[in-house]
């Protein structure tokens, strides 16, 4: 997914736009390993491990786990991959 999310940030890079990464891949010098060696330039925040407070509170079992929030903070979409998540946040862009 990295290939397409990484294309996706730089193709809506002038739109009101945030892919927002929670990591649970362990303490703070393991994810900034992984983020700089993956070149992922988006914010990403540390929730420690799978039982984290963020994966708690979202009710995230797997990963990765997508979700598709439009300007008001509600979930739209969960889940979608590659093409369906481009096309569902570029028609929430265009809802304006």
């Amino acid at each position: 997914m990295l290939p397409h999310e990484k294309e996706m940030v730089k193709r809506l890079a002038d739109k009101p736009f945030a892919l927002i990464g929670i990591n649970s891949d362990g303490d703070r010098s393991v994810v900034n390993k992984i983020l700089e060696r993956e070149k992922i330039t988006w914010r990403n925040v540390i929730d420690g491990n799978t039982q984290g407070p963020i994966a708690t509170a979202w009710n995230v079992h797997g990963w990765p786990t997508i979700y598709v929030l439009d300007k008001e903070g509600k979930i739209r979409h969960r889940d979608l991959r590659d093409d369906e998540l481009e096309k569902a946040v570029v028609k929430l862009l265009a809802e304006g």
